[in-house]
């Protein structure tokens, strides 16, 4: 039985609504037709940048004065990052260590700089990131912020964009969410099934890196998991939340893979097209409507775009490449 549920979900925008705004959901101008519409929900305008804040900032709340004393951590490919360095700033926490991959985007870098937290680049990828972190913040005795794993606060705060998508247009029939650690799709599953059981839920995964698709199929949570090839979804890559991989599987009715191609082709036709501006990760569910229109006919479908940090040399080199 899973330790999450729909009621963390509403403990945790009562705790946020006084400090985040709801983000809007926008209709797509070039998708869909009168029989099948499409609507973006633009986390990508967080003050973050992400839908990261909604988590983060939940766990934050939560905290004891002397937790918050000792100062905060994470590990992170960016966008938690970012948003527990944001955190610490509004909640006047004074020390924020953020863990994150030698390869981490370079915008995403200032951007935990810009809100006063202190980067500390470790290992190659994602999963090195967290082995080394986590044995430093242990050390450190500093009070570990999670992104994905286990924390149903997180995961709660997570949930919240889908029950403002619900607020906001209850027609909605269809969410599409991105997978990484599993948050963010756990999040919206549960929120969606409680508030309008008929939802069809489908999360997606890059090509690059489909853990959450191989843990099921395997029946084993890839807690670590490799990335093949070069991927432009670095906010995607490594393995899933224990809590994700527990509870994901009672919630979605389909987990999707989406070639790295075709969320290449994504982020420019959001760019250029829709005038959206969104990071690999955040452009992959509208890739999956591109690859596989089919899933999508006669249905009114919520894009949920997760983040806007794309470094401007990749945007622009994709731009080349269309």
């Amino acid at each position: 039985m899973s330790q999450f549920s729909f009621e963390d979900i509403q403990k945790a925008e009562a705790a946020l609504r006084p400090y985040l705004p709801e983000t809007p959901l926008v209709q797509s101008y070039y998708l869909g037709d009168k029989a099948h519409k499409f609507f973006f929900k633009l986390e990508s305008m967080q003050h973050t940048k992400s839908f990261k804040i909604r988590g983060a900032l939940n766990k934050m709340l939560s905290l004891t004065e002397e937790e918050r004393k000792r100062g905060v951590a994470a590990v992170s490919s960016g966008n938690h990052g970012i948003s527990v360095s944001y955190g610490a700033q509004l909640l006047g926490i004074e020390r924020a260590e953020i863990v994150v991959p030698e390869t981490t985007p370079h915008s995403k870098i200032e951007k935990i700089e810009y809100f006063g937290g202190h980067v500390r680049p470790m290992g190659k990828n994602y999963d090195e990131a967290h082995a080394m972190g986590m044995q430093f913040i242990e050390e450190s005795g500093l009070t570990f912020i999670d992104s994905c794993h286990n924390d149903p606060k997180i995961y709660g705060g997570q949930g919240t964009a889908m029950v403002e998508i619900l607020r906001r247009n209850p027609d909605i029939d269809t969410v599409v969410v991105p997978i990484g650690g599993g948050g963010l799709a756990t999040g919206t599953a549960v929120a969606a099934k409680a508030l309008k059981p008929e939802i069809k839920v489908i999360a997606v995964q890059t090509a690059a890196c489909p853990a959450m698709i191989h843990a099921y199929r395997d029946n084993v949570c890839y807690e670590e998991y490799p990335t093949t090839g070069e991927t432009i979804c670095d906010a995607l890559v490594g393995g899933v939340g224990v809590l994700a991989y527990e509870t994901l599987k009672d919630y979605a009715d389909l987990i999707l893979e989406v070639s790295e191609e075709a969320i290449r082709r994504a982020v420019v036709f959001l760019l250029e097209k829709e005038k959206i501006v969104a990071e690999g990760a955040g452009a992959i569910a509208a890739a999956a409507v591109l690859e596989h229109p089919e899933i999508f006919a006669g249905r009114n479908t919520a894009l949920i775009v997760s983040g806007s940090n794309i470094d401007g040399e990749l945007l622009r080199r994709l731009q080349a490449e269309f």
